[in-house]
């Protein structure tokens, strides 16, 4: 044993607790074969054990016989012999939100069953404990007699519907076998119930039940004694700054203690969030750890696999949600699947089932999706879960998966294991179902499998007790997930945990207080908590503030500072005369002119962003709308004109409904837009009024154009087309952007190549072009282009000469200036962030 160990204070508590255990042994002259010997938890289980064999050989005493140390559970399991009944409380989330909905709906509760069968189910936990610690044949009486009590509570009306979940919970109960029942006819010379922190209890019931062959035993309270009034050990205070400042300074504070050789050390689990940024950072470096509290089955890769694919299921699933699931998929071809979101992201197709399948990979999703329609009981829904997740490729990766198993388990998805909801024959939709499968993950827990020996174990503070930890680092120590009383658990009121035996709020705070007291005797103790969080400021808790009142200083950043020279990138400045462009958009050329490198990046190498599918409508789905609109409007007209004012506003309703369809946008999204349409409409037909006096005609819109020049080709796509009296083409750029940017485009009309690119793809040699401002809130006005054909031939030359440059060599810097850098798809290309930074030397933070 290392000396840490054996100067431990929970190594001489143990002590004390083997020796009056030895002591009622020789006293009733107990074999250590017929005693047992029932720990708080099970980690204590091999500590105790452990405890046993140090005294023996300390005493010279044989150590071949050892008492049975167990705690309730794993006894119960040893013992045998449980199977539940059909209503049985079971304390597994899968099984008892059935039963729950079941007793609701006897209760006359079914029109709210799925609201409330989790709140029922939860209810009913919270009371199974001191349930189980009442003996089976008095555990009716006892729940009719709580249920009568409970009854001469006053209650609000609006408290009616708690009120009768708690007759439920309290009946259910009362009325459940509990795996632990088989501890009252259990057989032994001696039991010894080593009492937590927490009372256990089904301790007392025992004890009564054992009289004379019980012993009773305080793990704390016997160390309390031994060190009354004793110093605790030494306390260092961190306060930081955040989250992931909180996060590395416990890191550091843990690899601080490996480094001094206080192994294992206890990082407790109070914020889980903290808690798994510390474990990333420590594996990093290679450090042994083992996870005693685990994490929510439902937050794990398995669990987010499974969910992820009813998801994909659902009637209305988005393009987004069905992609995710589909790359998970090892069934699927990866390429082809690839080119399927590209073509979706370019057509902006954000409902699945909108979308008309064609090829290999979508009628497959289909027919997967197909198979998950019809309404069905629990035990087929399993059974159409794990053949889709069979014909996705999925299975076999959760089979072998430790995560992946636990998910299987709590979902009863291997085969055969459906057979126990086979007395649940109603029929589920598939968002029932989906909403069963979140709630059974939510409620589970994995644990990854342990290292041999650990370096670092990570524990709720309770499991401290008796445990010779080499230091102990408590991240979370704010008021929020520490304060001073913790809140009772469940809908209970006062009066209520009163009655039914539950603890009250007042032992509920002894409690937390004693496992704070006892964290502090550990030899050395780093507490951390973050002063703000979410941009608010956040309060050590209570129990921290107490510590400093007394004037404790804060403890230094355990972090080592490591000076490095900064080296700024330079700004890159490539060369694509390797890469010939063959076809140029007026868009192409804008990027070359605001910025050469987003050239080279975006248009000659051909990277692109992945257009974003699941977001909300924007000013440019509104102008998107327009554009399709106005087409559908024109044509019409063209085809069949009307003057009537009447009826061109009728037809322009029935084309902004045409282009809403092909859009696919829905209704309560669109209604911002679709609010100011009325206006919209009536200065667009005011404004074609005055446009067609003119003599002006309507010829095309939308219209894609080609046009070469030399080797290389100009395309585009023109919003509109007009022909004037005098027989001139016009070119017509709509815009629903303020008016403000509008006329700034036609002050530097070298600047702006918008309409000078149109007129380029167009072989008329006269030629008016301007752009038309459709505004949600102001009248509709045209902002003619004077000049444009010069500008054109201007144009048409600097391309030429552009592209001349780029094909000898000429390099394509990054100009990281202006506007162009704000909203710029290349800019992690370019480095411009850091390329910007000065050549001065930075300090930057290591862990220690």
């Amino acid at each position: 044993m290392d000396d840490i160990a054996k100067n431990h204070h929970a190594t001489r508590r143990w002590d004390q607790v083997i020796a009056a255990i030895r002591q009622a042994m020789v006293g009733g002259r107990v074999h250590p074969a017929r005693t047992v010997v029932l720990v708080p938890y099970a980690q204590l289980i091999a500590v105790a054990r452990a405890a046993w064999v140090r005294s023996a050989r300390a005493q010279g005493v044989d150590t071949g016989f050892v008492p049975r140390f167990e705690t309730t559970m794993n006894w119960t399991h040893s013992l045998g012999g449980f199977v539940p009944g059909g209503d049985d409380l079971r304390m597994d989330a899968a099984r008892d939100v059935l039963t729950a909905t079941s007793l609701l709906e006897r209760a006359g509760m079914a029109d709210s069953h799925g609201a409330l069968a989790g709140r029922l189910m939860e209810s009913a936990w919270s009371l199974a404990r001191h349930a189980a610690a009442v003996p089976p044949a008095q555990r009716s009486h006892w729940g009719a007699r709580l249920a009568l009590a409970l009854q001469t509570q006053p209650l609000a009306p609006v408290l009616e519907t708690e009120a009768g979940l708690g007759y439920v919970a309290l009946a259910w109960a009362a009325n459940s076998a509990y795996r632990t029942d088989s501890l009252y006819s259990a057989r032994a010379d001696l039991l010894v119930l080593l009492q937590g922190l927490q009372p256990e209890p089904l301790y007392a019931a025992l004890s009564r039940l054992w009289g004379e062959r019980a012993l009773e035993l305080r793990l704390d309270a016997a160390v309390a004694a031994d060190e009354a009034g004793a110093a605790a050990g030494e306390a260092a205070l961190h306060q930081a700054l955040d989250l992931e400042d909180e996060a590395g300074r416990a890191a550091a504070c843990v690899l601080a203690h490996l480094a001094q050789g206080r192994t294992p050390v206890a990082l407790v689990a109070q914020d889980r969030i903290v808690t798994r940024r510390v474990r990333a950072q420590l594996g990093e470096r290679g450090v042994a750890v083992r996870d005693e509290t685990g994490w929510t089955l439902s937050t794990t890769r398995a669990a987010a696999l499974v969910l992820g694919l009813l998801r994909a299921a659902a009637w209305d699933a988005s393009t987004d949600t069905v992609l995710d699931w589909a790359k998970s998929a090892p069934a699927f071809d990866a390429e082809a699947l690839a080119q399927l979101e590209a073509t979706l992201r370019r057509g902006g197709e954000r409902d699945w089932h909108r979308l008309l399948a064609l090829d290999a990979v979508s009628l497959s999703v289909n027919a997967m999706r197909a198979a998950f329609a019809p309404a069905r009981p629990l035990g087929e829904w399993l059974d159409a879960l794990r053949s889709a997740l069979q014909q996705a490729g999925q299975w076999q990766g959760l089979v072998s998966d430790s995560a992946g198993q636990a998910v299987l388990d709590a979902l009863r998805l291997h085969p055969g294991a459906a057979q126990e909801f086979a007395d649940f024959p109603r029929r589920w939709s598939l968002g029932t179902f989906k909403a069963w499968a979140s709630q059974a993950l939510e409620a589970g827990s994995f644990q990854p499998p342990h290292p041999a020996r650990a370096q670092v174990v990570i524990l709720p503070s309770s499991q401290l007790l008796g445990r010779a930890m080499g230091a102990v680092v408590f991240p979370g120590c704010d008021e929020l997930r520490l304060p001073a009383s913790p809140e009772p658990p469940g809908m209970w009121s006062a009066p209520q945990r009163a009655l039914l035996g539950l603890p009250p709020r007042e032992e509920l705070g002894a409690i937390h207080r004693a496992t704070w007291d006892y964290a502090l005797r550990s030899p050395y103790t780093d507490l951390l908590w973050r002063g703000s969080e979410g941009g608010e400021q956040l309060l050590p808790s209570p129990l921290v503030q107490e510590r400093l009142l007394h004037a404790a200083p804060l403890a230094p950043d355990p972090r080592v500072l490591r000076w490095l020279a900064s080296v700024p990138g330079r700004m890159p400045q490539p060369r694509g005369d390797a890469l010939p462009l063959r076809r140029l958009s007026a868009s192409a050329y804008e990027d070359l002119r605001r910025c050469p490198y987003r050239f080279f990046a975006l248009r000659q190498l051909g990277l692109q962003e992945s257009d974003e599918l699941d977001t909300a409508l924007g000013k440019r789905d509104f102008g998107n709308w327009l554009h399709r609109l106005l087409k559908h409007f024109h044509e019409a007209l063209l085809a069949a004109p009307a003057t009537d004012p009447q009826a061109r506003l009728l037809r322009l309703d029935a084309a902004a409904a045409q282009a809403t369809q092909d859009l696919g946008l829905a209704q309560n999204e669109f209604l911002p837009f679709a609010a100011s349409w009325p206006k919209v409409r009536a200065a667009y037909l005011q404004w074609l009024g005055e446009h067609e006096a003119t003599g002006a005609q309507f010829v095309q819109a939308e219209a894609w154009k080609e046009m070469p020049l030399g080797a290389l080709t100009l395309v585009g796509r023109i919003d509109r087309v007009d022909l004037l009296a005098d027989g001139t083409a016009l070119v017509i750029d709509y815009k629903t952007e303020p008016r403000g940017k509008t006329s700034e485009r036609l002050k530097n009309p070298g600047e702006d190549t918008q309409l000078a690119f149109y007129g380029a793809l167009l072989a008329d040699d006269t030629l008016a072009a301007q752009y038309l401002n459709i505004s949600e809130s102001d009248s509709t006005r045209a902002y003619p282009q004077s000049g444009i054909v010069e500008l054109r031939d201007q144009l048409l030359q600097s391309i030429q000469e552009d592209l001349q440059r780029i094909e000898h060599g000429a390099r394509l810097p990054a100009l990281g200036q202006g506007q162009a850098c704000e909203y710029c798809a290349a800019r992690g290309l370019c480095r411009k962030d850091f390329w910007e930074t000065g050549e001065a030397a930075v300090a930057s933070v290591a862990h220690a």
